[in-house]
């Protein structure tokens, strides 16, 4: 075995107590406790965390299910299809690698960043945005899951409502009950948000938030369609609202995609866009690296919840993020990046429709690094996540992507964490396994629908 799974070994038997690691002499075996710890009870947790009359309106416990779900890894043998980050063999290592040791190397890296981050990044982030946003209106933050928290802690109040689309990242949803808001659904379909849903939705729950993926939307791969981005920014504006806009993949775009349309910050000059773009998604899950951008007094409350919360990102990492963008290996990735994405996608809608055409895939999209399957009604979503463990492929069930009760079951395949083609195509073979064990009960399905040939 090599050398990383002894390590790696060693330190799990060093965690469980069972062997203690001594630096320049080995590992030993760990002497017995002689004595053992009496358990405490702390039963009394139960009251001091419910105990709070807002509860009843807004209970505060915290799902992270639908989180940890992509961020766990699976048991040896099993194919990660619910992953939500690239495969180390898609991950610019050399080049992270570099740019960190570039990073340690400049005058004041380990210093104390400014508070809002390096200029230079801030201005690598507003020109990503474009539309006249600036680097003064750029905040630098841990990931976009930090980034998120601070926007809604900043734009809610604890108990108010949050438009959310319908589908959804199951995350963010975490975010908002987290921080005691209410979600409230807004459903998508391939053009993205409804706007006429939308504005409903405002009138109805008096609602100053919405939070929308308009690029290669999770999990259903939409892109807003031209002719609503004017009309969901004039809705948000005409209620009060802001939008929050998580724009997390837009450089996982595939090689056969048209031009990207624009940032909704980019046409947004009034304030009401918040808007949150990440390096981690097209790097590694450990490059945190990520920008808040925001036009107007609320620049002020996200920086003060930030800076309270966190007080800055690591310096290292900032300079390490700038020579990374900065350097030629990084368009060279973006390229080879795009290119493999593509060819994944391919060979996941190619397996599906020759071994699995039962579920539905009414959109195949053009960025991101999943598919959203619609399964035959009475599915047991629950059911068919434990066969695919059992069949040697974990899955992401589609249940925790909704605010609400879900219209139909579904599925979410990622193409992204596993180690190429060949994996995706014995991936699908082992959920067709799953799937006759699961779809033995059923009656009636769905005929499938599938795009037309591009």
């Amino acid at each position: 075995m090599s050398p990383v799974t002894v390590s790696r070994a060693l330190a799990q038997l060093a965690a469980e107590g069972l062997v203690v690691t001594r630096p320049g002499a080995g590992a030993f075996r760990a002497r017995p406790g002689a004595t053992q710890c009496p358990a405490g009870d702390t039963s009394w947790q139960e009251v001091a965390l419910s105990a709070d009359g807002a509860a009843e309106l807004v209970p505060r416990t915290v799902d992270a299910s639908g989180v940890t779900v992509s961020l766990a890894a699976p048991p040896p043998g099993v194919l990660e299809f619910n992953g939500g980050y690239l495969h180390p063999s898609l991950q610019p290592e050399r080049a992270m690698a570099a740019a960190l040791a570039r990073a340690g190397r400049r005058p004041g890296a380990w210093g104390r960043p400014p508070l809002e981050g390096l200029p230079e990044l801030r201005e690598w982030f507003a020109r990503g945005i474009g539309g006249g946003v600036t680097a003064a209106e750029v905040l630098i933050a841990a990931g976009g899951q930090s980034a998120l928290a601070t926007a809604l802690r900043a734009l809610a109040p604890p108990g108010a409502p949050v438009l959310v689309e319908s589908p959804t990242y199951p995350g963010m949803l975490a975010i908002a009950r987290a921080a005691g808001l209410r979600p409230v659904p807004v459903p998508v379909d391939p053009d993205g948000v409804r706007p006429e849903l939308l504005a409903d939705a405002f009138r109805a729950s008096g609602a100053r938030v919405f939070v929308c993926q308009p690029l290669f939307q999770n999990p259903t791969g939409a892109v807003l369609a031209p002719d609503r981005r004017a009309e969901v920014l004039r809705i948000a504006r005409e209620a009060g609202a802001f939008v929050v806009e998580d724009d997390f993949v837009r450089r996982l775009v595939h090689s056969d995609a048209g031009p990207l349309p624009r940032p909704l910050a980019a046409d947004d000059p009034d304030g009401v866009v918040v808007h949150v773009g990440s390096l981690t998604k097209a790097t590694s899950p450990s490059f945190r690296v990520c920008a808040l951008a925001a036009r107007g007094p609320v620049l002020e409350r996200l920086r003060a919840i930030q800076v309270v919360d966190s007080f800055f990102v690591p310096r290292p990492l900032q300079e390490a993020a700038l020579e990374l963008v900065g350097s030629p290996a990084w368009p060279r990735h973006l390229r080879a990046l795009s290119a493999e994405l593509k060819a994944r996608r391919d060979a996941m809608t190619a397996a599906l429709a020759l071994h699995l055409p039962e579920p539905a895939l009414p959109h195949i999209p053009s960025g991101g690094y999943h598919l959203w399957l619609r399964l035959p009604d009475g599915t047991d979503e629950g059911a068919l996540t434990t066969a695919g463990l059992r069949a040697g492929v974990a899955l992401t069930p589609g249940r925790p992507y909704f605010s609400a009760e879900p219209p139909a079951p579904h599925l979410r395949l990622s193409f992204a964490a596993v180690a190429g083609t060949g994996e995706i195509a014995e991936g699908v073979r082992r959920l067709r396994a799953a799937c006759d064990e699961v779809f033995q009960g059923l009656r009636g399905a769905p005929k499938p629908v599938r795009p037309a040939p591009r």
